[in-house]
C-alpha cells in the first residue's frame, strides 16, 4: 500500500528563471536518469504545481521509502541537482541540507459530512 506525501519550497522569485525551471520539468524534459533515481528511491508517482514562485510536490511512495541507496548517488543526478539549486529556495523550516519541506496534512474532507455539533 502506497502513501502520499506533500513537500514544498520557493523558487527563486523571477520570472525568466521561473520559465525556465518549468521547462526542465516539461513532459518528457526531466532527465531519464533522475527519473529512474526517483523510482529507485520507492517513488511511485510525483506531481509538481506551482503559483507564483511557490511550489508543492505530490508524491506517493511505497511502504519502504525511502528505500537505502546501494553507492553514492550518480554523477548526472548530482548535476541535475546542482542545476535545479540554482532556482529553488528551501523554506527556512526545511530541514538542514534539504530544499524540499515536508508539509503537514490539516484537513482531510472524508468523513466531513458529519453534523459538527458544536456550531
Amino acid at each position: 500500500m502506497s502513501r502520499r506525501c506533500c513537500l514544498t519550497l520557493d523558487l527563486v522569485n523571477d520570472a525568466a528563471l521561473i520559465a525556465e525551471y518549468e521547462a526542465y520539468h516539461a513532459e518528457g524534459a526531466v532527465w531519464p536518469e533522475v527519473v529512474d533515481d526517483i523510482r529507485a528511491s520507492g517513488i511511485e508517482s510525483l506531481e509538481i504545481w506551482r503559483v507564483d514562485d511557490r511550489c508543492m510536490m505530490i508524491i506517493e511512495v511505497a511502504d519502504d521509502y525511502p528505500r537505502t541507496r546501494k553507492g553514492p548517488k550518480p554523477e548526472v543526478v548530482e548535476r541535475w541537482d546542482s542545476l535545479m539549486a540554482r532556482y529553488q529556495r528551501a523554506l527556512r523550516s526545511a530541514p538542514t541540507g534539504e530544499r524540499w519541506t515536508p508539509m503537514q496534512r490539516i484537513y482531510r474532507m472524508e468523513g466531513a459530512h458529519q453534523i459538527n455539533k458544536e456550531r
